[in-house]
């Protein structure tokens, strides 16, 4: 009895040291129910004037792109993209002998949530989806100006986003935490014994 108990645990344990051991999580998609999306005008809580509109136009041109959903008004979707834009850093890193800045650090933070409009709950948050590009200043050769460093960012963000609704949870580059929202019951074991037993 000894010795079959020995077997089954060192193949066991030759199995286990043989093979990956892969953490896969549930995906967490789009429910079937929700077939057209809407994008939300961003909210700009930064300084710099104009970038909602650009981001938010960016984000309808990569849903429209990838094409699993229709993109509709507001009053028409079952699906909302809701989005926050909150920090927008402009840095230069790297001067020239005169002082004059010939290198950048373009950082731009964004929230997004996706609002399940039939049931009125948000069915995935990423609050701090980042995105961040290094460019020479545009007198220099292969320097790009600060709108064409934007445009850079808007992309990379729309991107994360489509992949984050389309993937499910886990797929974008937010500093997420990742927790079970709260309206979401979860039922504790008792310590009651079945009947039967």
């Amino acid at each position: 009895m000894n010795k079959t108990i020995f077997i089954l645990i060192a193949a066991l344990m030759t199995a286990c040291s043989s093979s990956d051991i892969i953490y896969k999580p549930a995906e967490q998609k789009i429910p079937q129910h929700i077939k057209k999306l809407s994008i939300k005008t961003f909210d700009n809580k930064t300084h710099q004037f104009g970038l909602e509109e650009k981001l938010t136009l960016k984000v309808t041109d990569e849903f429209l792109k990838n094409g699993e959903h229709a993109i509709v008004t507001e009053n028409d979707a079952q699906g909302i993209i809701v989005g926050e834009i909150k920090h927008y850093i402009l840095t230069p890193i790297q001067y020239d002998v005169n002082m004059v800045p010939t290198v950048y650090k373009l950082n731009v933070i964004v929230s997004v949530k996706f609002l399940d409009k039939p049931r009125n709950t948000y069915l995935w948050e990423e609050p701090a989806l980042q995105a961040t590009k290094i460019y020479s200043a545009p007198f220099l050769p292969g320097g790009i100006t600060e709108e064409a460093a934007r445009q850079f960012l808007w992309e990379m963000i729309a991107k994360d986003i489509v992949k984050r609704t389309t993937e499910g949870f886990g797929s974008a580059t937010s500093a997420s935490p990742r927790k079970i929202p709260s309206d979401i019951k979860i039922s504790t074991p008792t310590n009651s014994t079945p009947a039967g037993i």
